[in-house]
């Protein structure tokens, strides 16, 4: 299996240099977090339930494909938090799709996905493992062999590093596979849409016509501004009115809480500053008188910057340290400091310097055999017959590896700062040979032949034994503030309480309206799920309990102060925000009386009224929006009038959206641009298509979706 081999002949290559993490699906650890609840359901659409078990599945399965593409052997909370709201879009949008499709009879053969996997030119298939490095392009041929390999494949006769990177890759393939045949259903359907939305040459023209005519405009405005708010009266009937007529802008589809919330950050104490600076000093002490050993003792200390005993560029180590290693001669300690960028105290010493090439090309045979001294006696023959002259690639070739050349940069040797011993050695071996020379490695069960071929771009490198502390709070000072913050709850126990004397005791109370259920926590606060389960289960006007959160640095409270029903909102929800357009109504019908009672006849005496401004607009067309610099906001109108209004005729006020404004073209001109009819009705096409995207909005609308994924997630 010639796959096979080769994989193995790059063993150490993609384990060690490159650090492609091994793809091994986890769904046993993983779903034991789900057990109290694996009765329930995360959601529904159309109808139907989604299992909490169906959602985990396809959310580890997206989760690993997204590590082996990216070569990442875990993600951040933020990047998991996103990927399960990707696989829930997805996931409802394909059963959405797949709901309507089955209605008209619409399908995805297994004939046209292997189309697509024979074109070779979709985006997904650019980013497998299996495109030809000459070209750049998807190999269906490297793909056929692999799954011919993987079908021959017996986990009892292969390495199990060999045996879970093959499985890895035909999981990561079987994912694309299903990925296309859900989008290539999902490009059909929407290309059903689309045909649904025509065009013609009469509205190509009239698009043509809004974007080439332009005009130049003088502009005489009095802003909203002018009147001040209080000098208008708002009944509560023309709120109500108002509201009638707008009440399908207030419709909201899911359940939504408004909350209260005071966030406590823990921070350290000036006892802690102090205890932990008498321990860099300590620490200093030791590494002035230091000589080896420095991985053990960075170890020891603490530090957030690992040593790596090797020699590096200046890349690898903080700002900080960066700033200050060319103040410290090779061999002498520097700090303690304190650095405020980063909240931390710092001491480094500087261990040795030298120049070393940024970049070197070099060469591998592995020899891996059942048993590590049969390695040994291999090896030393394969390095013996090349030292004495002969190729390495012949030798490489008889035992089935190419033998050929990778170049390795500073970069990728520095991007995992914690090697083990066996990875360092390789390393070090590699970066310590010259042109041309050959080295025997023994690593784990195997021993490697290395030659360096080439070196390039020779730059400073250092070997640096760096400490860096957080000042971070101690325990004492943890319970301190998590006591006093609990006495104040206790204390405090209902939301007007908790709003009265929040200021008094230290606290501020922050307001979040419409949380929602498929947030991942409390106002973006890391680990706060159980406090948004607490929020979608409490009664309005409770207080939860104290919970701890962020990295165990924070302490919060959250106060239910009403509940959204699903709906229309109510009157008193949006009151405030209709006031203020009826506010804007009411200047907008008084700036117009005061301008048709000054009976002005000209732009000038428009601009000569008490409060008036002025602007001259340049270039205005119908398919753009002005933005008019004296008003500061954008001003479709402007546009709108600029495309019918004859040169020199005022126009009547016009009711805007930061002021009133009277208008009068001087100028009209066209850019020098022919009709293209075919070339228009392309560029509608464009946009019709970005309205006929927004179908899945009105499945999602009447499938009547629900998530419940904060119960589980």
């Amino acid at each position: 299996m010639a796959t096979l081999q080769k994989i193995r002949s790059k063993g150490p290559l993609l384990i060690i240099v490159v650090g492609l993490a091994l793809f091994a699906f986890i769904a046993g650890d993983a779903w034991k977090v789900l057990q109290p609840h694996q009765s329930n359901d995360v959601g529904e659409v159309n109808g139907e339930s989604i299992s909490a078990q169906e959602y985990q599945t396809l959310f580890e399965e997206y989760t690993e494909a997204i590590k082996f593409s990216n070569g990442l052997s875990s993600l951040t909370e933020e990047q998991s938090n996103q990927i399960k709201d990707e696989v829930w879009t997805a996931f409802i949008n394909n059963k959405l799709i797949e709901n309507e499709a089955a209605k008209i009879g619409l399908t995805v053969p297994a004939s046209e996905i292997q189309a697509i996997i024979d074109a070779g030119v979709h985006p997904m298939l650019r980013n497998t493992p299996f495109y030809n490095q000459q070209t750049g392009m998807f190999d269906k041929d490297m793909l056929k062999k692999f799954l011919v390999d993987y079908s021959k494949l017996d986990r009892n006769t292969v390495d199990s590093r060999t045996y879970e990177y093959y499985h890895s890759m035909y999981m990561y393939w079987s994912f694309v596979e299903r990925m296309l045949a859900q989008n290539r259903l999902a490009e059909k359907y929407q290309a059903l849409v689309l045909k649904s939305i025509t065009t013609n040459t009469v509205e190509a023209q009239t698009i043509f016509d809004d974007r080439v005519k332009q005009s130049d405009m003088l502009l005489a405005a009095i802003p909203y501004s002018s009147i001040p708010d209080s000098a208008i009266t708002v009944k509560v009937s023309e709120v109500k009115e108002l509201y009638n007529k707008r009440k399908e802008e207030f419709k909201q589809t899911a359940e939504t809480r408004n909350i209260r919330y005071i966030d406590v950050q823990v921070v350290p104490s000036q006892a802690d500053g102090a205890a932990l600076q008498n321990e860099m000093l300590e620490y200093t002490t030791q590494l002035e008188e230091m000589t080896s050993d420095f991985t053990s003792f960075v170890r020891s200390t603490g530090s957030e910057v690992s040593y790596l005993d090797l020699f590096v560029t200046k890349d690898v180590y903080p700002a900080d340290i960066v700033a200050r290693l060319d103040s410290a001669a090779v061999g002498e300690t520097y700090g303690p400091y304190f650095n405020s960028g980063d909240n931390t105290f710092n001491t480094f010493k500087k261990i040795a310097k030298v120049s070393a090439p940024d970049s070197i090309e070099f060469r591998q045979i592995q020899v891996y055999t059942e048993d590590v001294a049969k390695n040994r006696v291999q090896a030393d023959s394969i390095y013996n017959a090349i030292k004495g002259g002969a190729k390495f690639e012949d030798i490489a070739a008889k035992y089935n590896q190419p033998g050929t050349t990778t170049w390795i940069t500073s970069a990728n040797i520095q991007a995992n700062p914690q090697l083990d011993n066996d990875n360092l050695k390789y390393l070090s071996t590699i970066m310590d040979l010259g042109v041309n020379q050959l080295a025997n490695v023994e690593i784990r069960d195997a021993n490697v032949i290395l030659q360096v071929t080439n070196r390039k771009k020779m730059v400073d490198k250092y070997k640096v034994a760096v400490v860096k502390r957080p000042n971070d709070f101690s325990n004492e000072t943890y319970n301190k503030t998590y006591n006093d913050f609990s006495q104040f709850i206790a204390a405090n126990n209902t939301l007007d309480k908790l709003i009265e004397n929040a200021e008094e005791a230290g606290y501020r109370v922050t307001p979040r309206a419409d949380v929602q259920t498929y947030e991942h926590g409390i106002a973006g606060i890391k680990n706060t799920k159980d406090a948004l389960r607490w929020t979608f289960n409490a009664k309005q006007g409770e207080v939860s309990g104290l919970y701890e959160a962020g990295d165990n640095d924070r302490l919060l409270v959250v106060a239910l102060e009403a509940i959204n029903k699903e709906g229309y909102r109510s009157l008193d929800d949006v009151k405030q925000q209709l006031r203020v357009d009826v506010v804007k109504d009411k200047k907008a019908a008084q700036i117009i009386a005061n301008m048709k009672a000054a009976n002005a006849t000209s732009i000038a005496q428009y601009q000569s009224m008490t409060d008036a401004i002025s602007d001259s607009l340049v270039h205005v067309s119908f398919s753009a929006p002005a933005y008019v610099s004296a008003l500061r906001s954008s001003e479709s109108l402007v546009g709108a009038y600029a495309s019918v209004a004859p040169v020199n005729q005022l126009s009547q006020p016009i009711k805007g959206n930061s002021g009133v404004f009277v208008l009068q073209p001087y100028a009209k001109d066209q850019l020098e641009e022919s009709f293209d009819a075919e070339k228009e009705k392309t560029t509608l096409e464009s946009t019709h298509q970005r309205i006929a995207s927004r179908f899945i909005s009105d499945l999602y609308q009447k499938a009547k979706v629900k998530d419940n994924r904060y119960l589980f997630f």
